[in-house]
């Protein structure tokens, strides 16, 4: 009985780091739960979950479909995209995108993700973040993979409030809430623009 709860319990948190994390491979799930990657192949079997191969072609699948202008300007890989709810990316670091005398990753790049997946999360053809609180939690290393979910606080009109979490396996590294708002005429938007620039 007590090896049924824990395989029970181990599927568990399978089905919970997969679900936060889609893109973990079978060596790093092994790790996280302590098992053989063997183990883990079988509870996926069990389970019905596929290969990471898969699992990532599932997701690009996902975030090509009901795509908005403003998903093709994510930075980073979109891995999926929900408007009106959330949206999930990744970045993979290097070397030129670090700071000249420290290694590590300057905050622009760890923003620009977050932010431009905010954007993304609008329902309107194209959206603006109109405004930000962020916070850069942990330093990133140059080569780190950035894991950066989006999702819709609420909304009210053209306006969406986005938290945003990004993290490098487990460690949260920023934190960020954007109000986005969402644009229907840019035409109207920039005559709009251009009277006040007047």
């Amino acid at each position: 009985m007590k090896k049924r709860t824990l395989k029970k319990n181990r599927h568990e948190l399978l089905l919970n780091l997969l679900d936060e994390n889609p893109l973990l491979t079978d060596e790093e799930l092994a790790s996280k739960l302590q098992v053989s990657v063997q183990t883990i192949r079988l509870d996926r079997l069990a389970l019905g979950l596929p290969e990471l191969k898969e699992r990532a072609m599932r997701l690009a699948s996902q975030a090509l479909n009901g795509l908005n202008p403003a998903s093709q300007e994510v930075v980073g890989e979109l891995l999926f995209s929900e408007p009106g709810s959330e949206a999930l990316s990744r970045l993979v670091t290097d070397e030129s995108m670090k700071l000249s005398r420290y290694n590590m990753v300057r905050g622009h790049f760890i923003f620009a993700q977050a932010n431009s997946l905010a954007v993304a999360t609008a329902e309107a053809a194209d959206a603006i973040t109109a405004s930000a609180k962020v916070d850069f939690v942990s330093p990133v290393l140059p080569g780190e993979t950035l894991i950066a979910r989006a999702l819709v606080e609420r909304k009210d009109g053209k306006k969406s409030w986005v938290n945003v979490r990004t993290k490098v396996e487990q460690r949260e590294v920023f934190r960020g809430r954007f109000l986005v708002i969402g644009l229907e005429d840019p035409e109207s938007f920039n005559k709009s623009l251009h009277k006040l620039e007047q």
